[in-house]
């Protein structure tokens, strides 16, 4: 009878100690960025939404409730956790939530962020701000990030194209450089 139950006590101690570790390795690898079943890129980057409907969770799984949803593609969002197939991803106002991978993209896109929200942001023909200003950039103009050479980055949106000042946008790090 003893050995019977230790038998049966060494099954249950390995299936509760394999529960356990499958347990720590999830909440290590959500608060390290990463483990082997994530993207092996870097937390935290920059990304777009890929669709116009993009549910974002409290956890990494469909059991969490839904707390609000994107509907424009293309708005940058910065990844800044992986957890197997879901990122936690925070938006240009500090809001966090988790959307699955699938629904992001690789794609680099940038917001017209200033301070002041009726202000105008200069685009310039070339990254020179004494270079001819193409347009007037208004707050929450979207544009395709082309290249940013760490103060200034091209833009591309719906009839526009040129510079801005790297400061005046939201979806690139200060000093980052894209090409």
């Amino acid at each position: 009878m003893t050995l019977r139950r230790g038998r049966s006590t060494i099954v249950q101690a390995r299936a509760a100690s394999a529960a356990l570790l499958t347990l720590a390795l999830a909440a290590g690898s959500a608060r390290a960025g990463g483990d082997a079943a994530t993207s092996g890129l870097p937390v935290p980057r920059f990304v777009s939404l890929k669709t116009e409907r993009v549910n974002v969770r409290g956890g990494p799984d469909k059991d969490h409730d839904v707390a609000w949803i994107y509907t424009r593609v293309g708005w940058p969002v910065e990844i800044t956790a992986e957890f197997e197939n879901w990122r936690r991803i925070r938006d240009s106002d500090g809001t966090e939530g988790w959307v699955y991978h699938s629904l992001l993209s690789g794609k680099r896109m940038a917001v017209v962020q200033l301070k002041s929200k009726t202000g105008l942001a200069p685009l310039y023909a070339s990254p020179d701000d004494h270079s001819a200003v193409a347009a007037q950039l208004q707050s929450g103009v979207l544009g395709t990030l082309k290249s940013c050479t760490g103060t200034w980055c091209r833009l591309v949106g719906q009839g526009f194209d040129g510079w801005l000042q790297q400061n005046s946008l939201w979806g690139v790090y200060p000093d980052e450089k894209v090409e």
